[in-house]
């Protein structure tokens, strides 16, 4: 992590999360707007965490499954690490 002083772009899972939130805002029939009032920050700040583009803090996480009244597993609901991915893929080509 040279220079990037401990931080880290955002990736796959953010991307994955960032779609969840959204599809739960959508089907609260939530604006970016209210949600953004609700959670202190701004409606870019929400358009971002959807796209991906930033990370969602923990802390964050869980004020946003509280103001969108889901569970936080829900939000990496469809995700598969990519640990286990490999172990699949070896089982796979073992059977073979």
């Amino acid at each position: 992590m040279s220079g990037d002083k401990g931080t880290r772009s955002a990736g796959d899972v953010d991307r994955h999360i960032g779609e969840r939130l959204r599809q739960r805002r959508l089907e609260r029939d939530m604006s970016q707007e209210i949600l953004a009032e609700r959670l202190g920050i701004t409606f870019q700040q929400v358009q971002k965490y959807e796209r991906g583009v930033n990370r969602i803090s923990a802390s964050r996480l869980f004020d946003i499954a509280t103001v969108l009244e889901l569970p936080i597993a829900d939000f990496f609901e469809g995700l598969v690490s990519s640990k286990s991915a490999r172990s699949k893929a070896k089982r796979k080509r073992r059977a073979s």
